[in-house]
């Protein structure tokens, strides 16, 4: 059974039917009380799934050996989740720790963990006890996203190599432009256009307006011209199709794209990537003198609290504040020559004014 989300068709899932009863009971609570998205529960189930593959080891119900795909989970019973306790919380966490997880791999972790067992404890009275009520985390240190420069980004739109040059130009500006994530960028349509706006679909399927500047609009002029000279356009309404077969492009074609483009402007192996252009266009902006809330808007963030990342990466502004100083131009002043006066000389003149 597949897990992957379909970034071109977010509302399609895989149905969970390799789990237990009640962490299928508890995806269907996301879906369908809380309104999680798509991707949202796909990543519970992920995390869900390891867990009780873990805990099926830990029970001695399979073997150490088994591929955790063979290891059924279907006859986990309320009962055998209710026997577990907070040691065994402790003990995966240290086991997704030496497996090299991260310290955002292990948060989210324990976050779906939180999340199924408040839920078994509160919402449906399953379990007596949270096993991991009070199980926290040091928080993970918050790296600063990287980004390219106004040097780099000019670089990379002068230095695209493609078979279809207006569409993947057209990509790489609404990217550094717009902000947008890669499932937002991939499931555009025609009908999301509306004079220089956008109307994009993000996170939980909340929709937000974008608006297009000049950059934006002349290059989805030319590439909109090229996609209708397309002979076997089959996607009427996606905005990015293929060459090829006229269908819309998915999310790894498009970060297929994105690399070749990077390696051709001389930028690959930097790590960089079509999220990394997102902070890129949000970096921009910043240093360009976006208002805090208004990028919190055009990048879809749920609080501004995950906005202010990017006032820590404005270096210019940094350099530019110091060289602001009145005394940034001071040059350096050679020792004098004359002779300091001695601690006995600053003893005498104080004397001296006492004495006056």
């Amino acid at each position: 059974m597949s897990s992957y989300i379909n970034t071109v068709n977010p509302e399609r899932h895989a149905p969970y039917l390799d789990i237990p009863d009640d962490v299928i009971e508890y995806l269907h609570y996301l879906d369908f009380v809380k309104l999680r998205s798509p991707r949202t529960v796909n990543g519970y189930y992920l995390d869900l799934r390891g867990f009780f593959r873990f805990m099926m080891v830990q029970w001695n119900r399979t073997d150490p050996n088994t591929p955790p795909e063979k290891i059924d989970l279907t006859q986990i019973t309320s009962n055998d989740i209710a026997g577990i306790s907070k040691r065994d919380i402790f003990s995966y966490l240290e086991y997704v720790r030496n497996a090299n997880n991260g310290a955002k791999a292990r948060a989210r972790k324990l976050s779906a963990l939180k999340g199924f067992f408040g839920y078994m404890c509160t919402q449906v009275n399953k379990i007596a006890q949270n096993p991991t009520e009070n199980v926290t985390l040091g928080a993970p240190k918050k790296a600063l996203p990287k980004y390219l420069t106004e040097n780099e980004s000019l670089s990379l739109l002068n230095n695209i190599q493609s078979d279809f040059y207006e569409r993947d130009f057209c990509i790489i500006t609404l990217f550094l432009n717009c902000g947008m994530r890669l499932a937002e960028l991939v499931s555009i349509n025609l009908s999301d256009f509306r004079d220089d706006t956008i109307r994009i679909t993000g996170k939980g399927s909340k929709e937000r307006l974008v608006y297009l500047n000049d950059a934006c609009l002349q290059a989805l002029a030319h590439y909109r011209k090229a996609r209708n000279a397309l002979p076997n356009l089959t996607d009427k309404d996606a905005l990015f199709v293929s060459k090829r077969t006229g269908k819309r492009l998915t999310a790894r074609r498009v970060e297929q794209i994105v690399a070749r483009c990077l390696q051709s402007a001389g930028l690959s192996g930097r790590g960089f990537s079509p999220h990394k252009l997102r902070h890129t266009a949000a970096t921009l902006m910043y240093q360009g003198g976006v208002d805090m809330l208004a990028l919190k808007e055009i990048l879809g963030h749920e609080s501004v609290s995950t906005t202010q990342i990017y006032t820590h990466i404005n270096q210019q502004q940094l350099r530019d504040a110091v060289q602001a100083s009145p005394l940034s131009s001071q040059k350096f002043i050679e020792k004098s020559s004359g002779e300091s006066p001695d601690q006995n000389d600053g003893e005498s003149a104080a004397q001296r004014i006492k004495d006056s």
